[in-house]
């Protein structure tokens, strides 16, 4: 029986292909290589830990839609306006409702900001996509890759100049990153064949993480309490969407957040 997860990539694969139909590779690695160079997506958690990852994230397939009627561009102008050290700008259509021309929109409007491309990456295509249109930073989910793949995009996403963020979900899955040489490594409190949360996986894996990487805990974070407790155990940032976009103001949610409790 095929998880969330394996339908999301089929669907991608077939995304990738009709666009490769539209934009061949060639056309779009000369835009890759016209476009601006990429920010160290990394150096935002280079000091302290309160470094929030705020999410554009109108739909899911846990929650189906969460934000439809927000407008991506301002959600993303609110979040960096409230601290945020970095976006995550979904691009995957159908289960999130996402565009890349959200991502194009929002480096436009904020040349400086720091962008992760939030997508099931399924072929390098995807990463010279990220390339050309404003992305810093790619999601490299090992959850989908056998070893062999996850080097090859691995690779080939810093030869392009972009920061891997190396999302994994448990041990097998932090043991690869850790023989890539991960840099920045994403602990996913959801349960990608289930869908269930909880931040016992970023509890469980900080202490089995190489030291040289930077932790990021992804889903799941609601509280002050939570980046207290997270950073702690050495977390340096925090992706979250879903709990800010709900709220219908996700820029106030994020400065709540950051303020901590009154």
């Amino acid at each position: 029986m095929s998880t969330i997860l394996d339908q999301i990539a089929d669907r991608t694969r077939l995304r990738v292909a009709e666009l490769k139909e539209k934009t061949p590779l060639a056309a779009l690695t000369r835009a890759a290589e016209n476009a601006r160079t990429p920010h160290d997506f990394g150096a935002a958690f280079a000091n302290g830990s309160d470094n929030i990852i705020a999410e554009v994230k109108l739909a899911s397939p846990s929650e189906g839609d969460i934000a439809p009627q927000l407008d991506p561009l301002k959600v993303a102008a609110d979040y960096l306006a409230n601290g945020a050290a970095a976006l995550s700008i979904l691009t995957e259509p159908h289960y999130f409702k996402g565009d890349l021309r959200y991502l194009e929109g929002v480096r436009a409007a904020n040349p400086g900001a720091k962008l992760l491309m939030k997508d099931f990456v399924v072929d390098e295509y995807q990463l010279f996509q990220a390339r050309a249109h404003g992305a810093d930073a790619v999601l490299i989910l090992l959850a989908m890759y056998e070893p062999k793949q996850a080097q090859s995009l691995y690779a080939q996403a810093l030869n392009l100049g972009l920061t891997a963020l190396v999302e994994v979900h448990d041990e097998a899955e932090l043991e690869l990153a850790a023989k890539l040489g991960a840099k920045l490594i994403g602990i996913n409190n959801r349960n990608l064949k289930t869908m269930k949360v909880s931040l016992d996986a970023s509890e469980r894996l900080a202490a089995l993480a190489p030291r040289s990487a930077r932790l990021i805990s992804e889903s799941g974070i609601k509280t002050s309490a939570d980046l207290k407790r997270l950073s702690a155990l050495g977390y340096r940032g925090f992706l979250i969407g879903t709990h800010f976009m709900k709220t219908g103001h996700p820029g106030n949610a994020l400065h709540k957040l950051l303020r901590g409790p009154e």
